[in-house]
């Protein structure tokens, strides 16, 4: 147990794990409502501007009080505590294998955070469904494990890995850009802030300007992704999603969430990159 423990790649994971469990408690009202606002049926949105997130924040207030905010908290537990963990851990052990003798340049900065994004997001699929659907609030499924074993009878086992396509291609990128800013803006930064005690802040900064950026190039997939993995009936392919939300709402259907998602997603990397590279510092490992 102690010679696992020492393991770098265990230590990445259990630094990654801990940075995910708490931006994953702090920021889960964004996502669920990012995951309302995307999901809207048209009976209840009479016009695609006049529906925003406010108003989603206030109609789950109103009819779900103020833990509705957090529904869904427990699959999102479920996902991102293991989910954050393989992907510093993948993050970290690439690193250390390809660029061990220096630092990565952009490209290569993109090639890792993709890599290491597709390898957690392959592996904690089946609970982002889940999750997915906890959120919009179509589905009463009682629990995780309950949820699971009921999309398995009803459904088959392979709608757990529904929108794998449109989740790969937002996860992926979404990682890549957000290393490849992260890593050159903190590169840019003068040697006597990197090594002061606003040093973290700093580094907080940097993940959100990252995040902004990644956030906004991938919204379109996130819209596409939440249709596919909460109406399973109704898309049984990607480019049938991609139809509909072009047919019903034009260009903008496609930013459908942008906001809360840009917030969550931004401050929740900048939270998470900010607590495991302090994390893994006390441990006396290069991140």
């Amino acid at each position: 147990m102690e010679f696992s423990l020492a393991h770098p790649a265990v230590k990445a994971f259990m630094c990654g794990s801990l940075s995910g469990t708490c931006s994953t408690l702090l920021f889960q009202p964004l996502d669920l409502v990012k995951t309302r606002l995307q999901t809207l049926q048209n009976s209840v949105q009479p016009g695609s501007g006049r529906v925003g997130m406010v108003t989603v924040f206030v109609s789950v207030l109103r009819t779900e009080k103020l833990l509705g905010l957090w529904r869904g908290v427990s699959p999102s537990f479920v996902r991102c505590i293991p989910g954050v963990g393989i992907y510093f851990s993948t993050y970290f052990t690439l690193k250390q294998r390809f660029f061990a003798d220096g630092a990565p340049g952009p490209l290569q900065a993109i090639l890792l955070g993709a890599g290491a994004r597709c390898v957690a997001g392959v592996c904690m699929l089946p609970v982002t469904v889940i999750k997915t659907r906890f959120e919009s609030g179509r589905y009463k499924y009682s629990s995780v494990l309950g949820a699971l074993q009921s999309v398995c009878r009803t459904e088959g086992p392979k709608a757990l890995f529904s929108g794998l396509t449109a989740t790969l291609l937002r996860d992926a990128p979404f990682s890549g850009i957000y290393v490849m800013i992260y890593s050159q803006a903190k590169y840019t930064l003068p040697q006597e802030i990197s090594q002061s005690p606003y040093a973290p802040l700093a580094n907080f900064s940097c993940g959100v300007l990252a995040g902004v950026l990644a956030s906004l190039v991938t919204q379109p997939a996130d819209v596409v992704k939440t249709h596919v993995q909460v109406s399973p009936d109704i898309f049984s392919r990607t480019s049938d999603v991609v139809r509909f939300i072009y047919k019903e709402h034009g260009l903008v259907g496609f930013f459908r969430g942008a906001v809360p998602r840009s917030l969550r997603r931004t401050m929740m990397a900048a939270m998470a990159w900010t607590v495991y590279e302090q994390l893994m510092a006390r441990m006396g490992l290069k991140s």
